[in-house]
This record gives structure tokens, C-alpha cells and sequence, in this order.
């Protein structure tokens, strides 16, 4: 069993060893890779994991992705590097070939990478340490993109990266705030990421200007607010999402990509959306958007051989009397 330092148990303590057990998030005797930063928030996380490691029986590891983004980010991993060997736990680095452009494209790789670590080392679960903060960011930034009820519930407790791993964030319900106050009480290094203060970047703006003046002007808990209502989003999405599933599979033609139109005209419009979302996102070489959603929905109560201008590929979508089928651009495929 891996050694712990010597610790006080604190109400974070407490608090995450209980969501762990009500969320069953995480499994006794689990292979856990924690993804470290170096900021507050993952070495919050892996330092309480490993504080609780000895009630759990965790085989617990550290993960770090360096984007070399910054002329100190061999330095930030070598900081991770020596935390991970001053509590005796295994660690595994993957460096960027190439710098990345985007932030998007940044996390894509993050999370590419730390699938890739705990393929090859057999760990089966990935835990970040996101935060309700993070979530209230998250929401913030995708309701000002325009997303729906999924988009602003983005940031889930866990998700499935493949068949064998997951993806965990178990700090959901706490601020940064604590896990600051929480590294600041173990005296632990935190490595500043210069980055995080760059307004350049939309998240940054959000959480150093907006978040802190919906606080002053409008609510001071307005961080946790946010975070709540996307808990409250995410329930109402996996039941969405749900049922959504059970009409599609109802309404899909068993040899070709169609619609039964009969079936969708019963349903709720939020339900259609969903179901065009899902069956779209079968069809197309790129996730639908919302004018993709609206074309589809619109057959519906189309007249008959109305059609749909080409989407993303060159699929067209068209009404055959109960049906909406789609087709190459080109050419014609309606004949059964």
C-alpha cells in the first residue's frame, strides 16, 4: 500500500470521502490516474485522494500533460514530476509535439494523452480536478455561445472515454475558493500558471471579470447558483437524452437512413430536436448545429418531396410521404 504523509482530516476530507460513496464515483482497490496541473485545484484533489487512499485502497498514479505553451512548462512538469515522487506515486508525462492553437484543441489532446497513459498502464479510471467554479464558467460561456440544455450542462461528474475507462471529476460541488484555502493549510507548492491570467482567452475574461461582477452587482453566491443550475440541467438532459433514444429507435428504418414521420409528429418538440440531434449525429462526417437540427425538425410537418438543402458531406434530406429520408446530393436513391 502506498505511504501517505501525515495529514489533519478537514471537513474537505469529510465531504469527499461522502461524495465518493453516495455518487459511487470511485471503487475500492481502483487503478485512479490523477491528472496534475500543478495549480490548485488538481494538487487539492491528488492530495486528498492520497489522504484517503489508505480507507479506499486505491492504486493511485499522476498524470501530467505538458503543452509547452510556456517557457516554464519544463519546469511546471519537473514541479509535478518531484510531488509525485515525494509521495511515492508512480508518474507518467506526455510533452506536445507540436504547440497547440486553441484551447479547444488543447483539451482535446489533454485528454487524448491521459486516455492513451492509462490504456498502456491499465488504469481504468481518469479523475480531474474541475470544480464548481469551473462549472460555472462552463455554463456562463456556453450560454453566451447559444448552446442548449446540454451545452450548459457540460461538465458532468463522470463520463465514459472508451469501454474501459471513465472519466471522473469529484470536486464538482467545490469551489476554488477551498481548494485554494485547502492548499494553502497543507502548505502545498502551488505552481502558478501564467496563462490563467491571459484575457485573451474568453474563459479568463469570465472568470476574472464577469463571475466576480455578477458577485458584487447582482449575487454573491452567484458562482454556486450557476453551478446548481447545471446540476439541475444535467438531470433534466439524461432524461431527455433518454427517451429521445427510445423514440429514435422507434421511429428509425431498419435498412435505410429514415424517419418515420407518423412517430415524430406525437412528440414533443424538445423530444424532436433530440432525436434529430442523435440521428444526424449518425449520418454526418460533423457534429449537427442547431441550423441542422431546425432543417430536419422542419420535415416534419413538411409537405410531401419537400427537401432540405445539402448538409456538411452533401447528405440532403427529403419527405416521401410518412417518411424522411436522406441521400447523396448527387444522384437519386429513392426508389426502395
Amino acid at each position: 500500500m502506498q505511504n501517505t504523509p501525515n495529514h489533519d482530516w478537514t471537513p474537505l476530507h469529510a465531504h469527499l470521502h461522502r461524495t465518493l460513496k453516495e455518487r459511487r464515483l470511485l471503487e475500492r482497490s481502483q487503478q485512479v490516474l490523477v491528472a496534475v496541473s500543478g495549480g490548485q485545484d488538481s494538487l487539492c484533489l491528488v492530495k486528498l485522494l492520497l489522504d484517503l487512499q489508505p480507507k479506499w485502497g486505491w492504486q493511485l498514479a499522476i498524470a501530467h500533460c505538458n503543452h509547452r505553451w510556456r517557457a516554464d512548462a519544463d519546469a511546471n512538469a519537473e514541479h509535478v514530476q518531484q510531488l509525485a515522487q515525494g509521495w511515492q506515486l508512480p508518474y507518467y508525462q506526455q510533452t506536445a509535439e507540436a504547440v497547440t492553437t486553441s484551447e479547444a484543441a488543447a483539451r482535446q489532446w489533454r485528454y487524448k494523452s491521459l486516455t492513451t497513459i492509462a490504456q498502456q498502464y491499465r488504469y481504468t479510471c481518469i479523475v480531474t480536478g474541475h470544480t464548481a467554479s469551473d462549472r460555472a464558467e462552463t455554463l456562463l460561456y456556453n450560454l453566451m455561445r447559444g448552446s442548449g440544455a446540454d451545452g450548459l450542462q457540460a461538465l458532468v461528474w463522470e463520463r465514459p472515454l472508451t469501454l474501459d475507462i471513465k472519466l471522473v471529476r469529484p470536486l464538482l460541488d467545490v469551489t476554488r475558493a477551498e481548494t485554494r484555502q485547502f492548499c494553502q493549510t497543507a502548505q502545498l507548492q502551488i505552481w502558478d500558471d501564467t496563462t490563467n491570467h491571459d484575457l485573451t482567452y474568453a474563459r479568463n475574461r469570465i472568470r476574472q471579470e464577469l463571475l466576480p461582477y455578477l458577485q458584487t452587482h447582482f449575487n454573491p453566491q452567484a458562482e454556486n447558483a450557476l453551478s446548481q443550475t447545471a446540476a439541475l440541467l444535467q438531470a433534466d438532459v439524461e432524461y431527455l437524452e433518454a427517451q429521445a433514444a427510445a423514440l429514435l429507435e422507434q421511429a428509425q428504418h431498419a435498412d435505410r437512413p429514415g424517419l418515420n414521420r407518423t412517430i415524430l409528429q406525437q412528440s414533443a418538440l424538445a423530444l424532436q430536436r433530440r432525436i434529430m440531434r442523435q440521428f444526424l449525429q449518425q449520418a454526418l462526417p460533423c457534429a449537427p448545429n442547431f441550423g441542422h437540427i431546425e432543417k430536419l425538425v422542419s420535415l416534419i410537418t413538411a409537405p410531401n418531396r419537400s427537401q432540405t438543402d445539402p448538409f456538411p458531406g452533401g447528405t440532403i434530406a427529403y419527405v416521401e410521404d410518412n417518411w424522411i429520408w436522406l441521400k447523396p446530393a448527387s444522384g437519386d436513391d429513392r426508389t426502395n
